[in-house]
């Protein structure tokens, strides 16, 4: 067993016991330093963050291989990397960007295949001058999205 499939083995029997935390990104450096990215459905925790280091850090022998370890939750503005997060961040305001526009909308539903975003734009009226507010509603497939951020407003 490799290194990182042994640390990738701790994660997740580490994960069993915290359902509603889960796994963004597990990165192991040239030098063997650990960089484990945990989510959760209501908000990572730094007992979160505690729990999951400490079941790596305790499970491994630094006789067989010298580490260094960091564990850390997503951060604000962080790239949406699996469908969980999509989820997760339903009724909230997304930027993505695909490969021809960049679109800023509500996210309304996410499922295995693709988002659903909801936004009001600005159009010509179809009959006379001006413009008119419509409503937009657009399903994205996750193979689109080159980048999806959760907006922060205050």
């Amino acid at each position: 067993m490799t290194f990182k499939e042994r640390v990738s083995e701790l994660i997740d029997e580490a994960l069993l016991e915290k359902p509603s935390v889960f796994l963004i990104d597990l990165t192991i450096t040239d030098s063997y330093k650990i960089i484990v990215t945990l989510d959760d459905d209501t908000g990572v925790v730094l007992q979160d963050c505690i729990d999951i280091s400490r079941a790596i850090e305790n499970n491994l022998d630094r006789e067989e291989q010298d580490f260094s370890l960091e564990v850390a939750s997503v951060g604000v503005g962080s790239v949406l990397k699996i469908t969980r997060q999509y989820k997760k961040n339903i009724g909230r305001t997304l930027i993505v960007k695909l490969a021809t526009e960049t679109i800023e909308a509500q996210l309304v539903d996410a499922n295995e295949e693709f988002i659903t975003l909801a936004w009001q734009a600005r159009e010509p009226k179809k009959i006379g001058k001006g413009k008119e507010t419509v409503q937009k509603r657009q399903d994205i497939p996750y193979a689109e999205i080159k980048e999806a951020i959760v907006t922060v407003t205050f």
